[in-house]
């Protein structure tokens, strides 16, 4: 992109008052917000409040409305909820209401607001934007404010953030909150597998979204869940034998579960309520399975935000300050949200208005709008379950004769699972054969290659590491031994799945094919790499579980550093030479610093660094942390930050090291990164398909163009096949990272929430965009 940078040290907030507050159901990550609004807030020298008890504090006033400094937001970034409160007011929906709000604002002169919460919330607050003049003039007449605080507040700028575990807002993929509470139910629901596979049990879990079926599709997608109801998308007649059938088919499999989750507002197709009760009274009638019902309940708003949320919500509070900075009176109410990885702004009403139509459109049985309306990504989830949950008898299935081979290569990578059980099923939907083949192209040059169905990938996806096994071992070597495997079974196409070596390997065999022509078949690699440094995509399954890993054992450590005071900790992440889980890791854990590799640094750096941890030492938060990727500075080691820190800051601050290691490999995987396994993993199979048809020249495949070897990455929005040849150009082989990492733009904020002085670009932002409803089509071809 040739722009030229626009940064934001030119728009000052000086003079300017920001109220921030937390209103509706409360939401893991709204404190991450809370924080980020604060200190960018301060960092532009504006004046920040904190409104306490959501509206209610508004109309209450007092000392519901405090101004807050940089240390009030020190450590709230882990705790769930939200510190300042959020409750139900009924005054706020009042005229009344508002104008003692509106006085109470104009007092402390707050002209801009940041309203944390959900549709409702935010409805509201456009509501009383709109009538703020009025407010104020009656103010006025009533003798309340002069004529000049009329004029000097004559407008009121509001940005909104959408907390809400649900995800039901239209116009954003992920609201604040969601991810946490995948995570919550993911763990329940991995806890009670392992009780229901003693048993041979039937588990009906109930999840919340009661207009919205969000969490329970997502959470059937990352469990692999036998059946799934939400309101959006209601079984078709007749679906109580055709659940008990499919119940009945999978325990013939030696299948020893069934998990059945239902959206607390799940309905049929008269719009009558399927409630997780009547599910289960239906599987110990007609089948006599031993069935237990668990209702999760508000479980899943609770426990620590995850660090996607810490993220997301420390991107959306910086992006609201900016928004609210560059407000006009004519600038409409906005909504800072995300679209694929990128921060977007999109007028609050228009999303409002869609929300309501998703409501509207499911009242009216307009089943197949509401799933459109709610947007690319929840239509692609419902996709991706209905291929991958329910499989076709044989007869019905096509017969493709072509045979596809699934490998793992590189390191393990939490989703790698996930996204070879996603391959097999949906190849063999599409008619295909699938084989497997054991300990990566090592074990395919030895042979150890066989046929994989259906069932034998049932329960993977909330596995760890790699089930096929996997080596980091390149093609280059066995390039004979495996063309021959290739001929004996008679394979038409690869499918890789794996981290920088997956990409070298497909840029070996199409070099190859000119001497061997068993290599001239569709090859597609799937990225799955905890240290997120494939070229051609912007994220990579993997990262979200490690980046996980690294926030918990932050916090951990951080709680240890408050207990002693005045103790620093350095942290070694993994990552080989990208930074990117030490710099997402440190601004989801509220490191103060991380050093990486991308940015190079010297002593004086490492200098300024002990001096303002000295610096903070002075103030009430008496720890610091420290992340450092594993290979940022060969002579900068982690044992020489550790001994440089402990001289440095001695008699103020003493010094402790940690290691991370293959801690960050293993675990069960994230939510996420399951999702996205099996997202990206169904879609690379269904491009497979399409080349084997598209190749096919009498009787054989024959593959040798340049674009039937990609790699399928996301790219900002969208999932995106590359052709492996063309991101050469794009590619540090000598480091193993892209030549440009997105990740990069987003390294200012962390510096600027941990209070450095740096220049933030913010070229990407600032641009009122428009929500679209997009097209059936744009579903298949477009984002996550």
């Amino acid at each position: 992109m040739d722009h030229q940078p626009k940064f934001f040290e030119n728009l000052s907030g000086s003079g300017k008052a920001i109220g921030v507050l937390t209103s509706g159901g409360d939401a893991q990550g709204m404190n991450a917000a809370v924080r980020a609004v604060v200190r960018m807030g301060i960092y532009v020298k504006a004046k920040v409040y904190f409104i306490y008890e959501g509206y209610q504090g508004m109309v209450d006033g007092g000392d519901n409305i405090v101004e807050v400094s940089w240390e009030s937001v020190s450590s709230i970034l882990q705790i769930g909820g939200t510190v300042i409160g959020s409750a139900r007011c009924k005054a706020f929906r009042t005229r009344a209401g508002r104008l003692q709000a509106a006085y109470n604002l104009v007092r402390r002169g707050i002209t801009n607001l940041c309203v944390i919460g959900g549709d409702g919330s935010l409805t509201g607050a456009n509501l009383f934007r709109e009538e703020w003049s009025g407010l104020l003039e009656e103010l006025a007449q009533k003798g309340k404010i002069d004529e000049e605080a009329v004029k000097k507040y004559a407008y009121l700028n509001i940005v909104g953030m959408v907390g809400s575990i649900d995800n039901d807002f239209c116009g954003t993929d992920m609201t604040i909150g969601t991810d946490s509470a995948l995570h919550r139910i993911i763990e329940v629901v991995d806890a009670i597998m392992t009780t229901a596979q003693s048993h041979q049990r039937t588990f009906v879990l109930e999840v919340m979204g009661r207009h919205c079926g969000y969490l329970a599709l997502v959470s059937a997608l990352a469990c692999g869940a036998d059946w799934v109801f939400i309101p959006e998308y209601p079984p078709e007649e007749g679906w109580e034998d055709t659940m008990c059938v499919k119940l009945s088919e999978n325990r013939a499999r030696k299948k020893r579960l069934n998990i059945i989750i239902v959206a607390e507002g799940a309905i049929d197709c008269h719009n009558k309520p399927i409630t997780s009760e009547k599910v289960k009274d239906l599987v110990v009638q007609r089948l006599g399975f031993d069935t237990r019902v668990t209702i999760l309940g508000h479980v899943q708003r609770g426990g620590t935000p995850s660090a996607f949320d810490r993220i997301l919500a420390s991107r959306m509070g910086v992006e609201a300050v900016l928004a609210l900075l560059e407000g006009t009176p004519d600038t409409p109410a906005c909504v800072v949200s995300l679209s694929g990885n990128q921060s977007v702004r999109l007028p609050l009403m228009e999303c409002v208005q869609m929300t309501q139509a998703v409501q509207k459109a499911m009242d009216e049985g307009r089943f197949d709008d509401a799933v459109r309306l709610r947007g690319r990504s929840f239509e692609n989830n419902l996709n991706t379950y209905k291929l991958l949950s329910q499989k076709k008898p044989d007869a019905e299935l096509p017969k493709s004769n072509f045979n596809v081979a699934v490998l793992n290569v590189g390191a393990p990578a939490a989703g790698m699972n996930a996204a070879v059980r996603s391959a097999v099923r949906v190849g063999i939907t599409e008619g295909h054969k699938m084989f497997a083949v054991i300990d990566g192209f090592e074990g395919f040059a030895k042979g150890k290659i066989k046929e994989i169905n259906w069932g034998d990938v049932g329960g993977w996806t909330g596995q760890g590491g790699s089930i096929l096994g996997t080596k980091r071992t390149l093609p280059g070597k066995f390039l004979e031994k495996i063309a021959e495997q290739m001929r004996t079974n008679n394979i038409n196409a690869l499918m890789v799945i794996g981290g920088f070596e997956g990409y070298e390997s497909c840029l070996q065999i199409y070099e190859a094919r000119s001497r061997f022509e068993e290599f001239c078949v569709p090859v597609c690699v799937v990225p799955a790499t905890l240290s997120n440094n494939m070229p051609g995509s912007d994220l990579s399954m993997g990262g979200d579980t490690a980046l996980n890993v690294i926030v918990e054992t932050c916090d951990r450590i951080k709680q240890s550093a408050s207990g002693t005071k005045r103790r620093v900790f350095i942290i070694e992440t993994m990552g080989g030479y990208c930074g990117y889980l030490a710099n997402m890791g440190a601004l989801a854990a509220g490191a103060d610093a991380a050093y990486i590799f991308e940015e190079q640094f010297d002593i004086r750096e490492l200098q300024a660094n002990v001096e303002h941890l000295t610096e903070k030492m002075k103030t009430s938060i008496q720890r610091g942390l420290v992340l450092r990727n594993e290979n940022c500075n060969e002579n900068y080691t982690t044992d020489f930050i550790y001994q440089l820190y402990s001289e440095e800051g001695k008699g103020v601050f003493d010094c402790r090291k940690n290691v991370l290691g293959h801690m960050q490999q293993g675990g069960a995987p994230s939510p996420f990164d399951r999702n996205f396994g099996t997202k990206i993993s169904a879609k690379a199979m269904q491009w497979i398909s399409k080349k084997l048809t598209e190749t096919y020249r009498k009787g054989k495949v024959f593959a040798n163009t340049e674009d039937s070897v990609c790699l399928l990455g996301m790219r900002r929005r969208n999932l995106v096949f590359q052709p492996v040849t063309e991101l050469k150009k794009e590619t540090d082989f000598v480091h193993r990272i892209p030549m440009e990492q997105w990740w990069l733009k987003l390294r200012p904020l962390m510096k600027i929430l941990a209070k450095y002085k740096t220049s933030y670009d913010v070229s990407d932002s600032g641009q009122l965009e428009h929500v679209a409803m997009h097209s059936p089509k744009e579903a298949e071809t477009g984002a996550i």
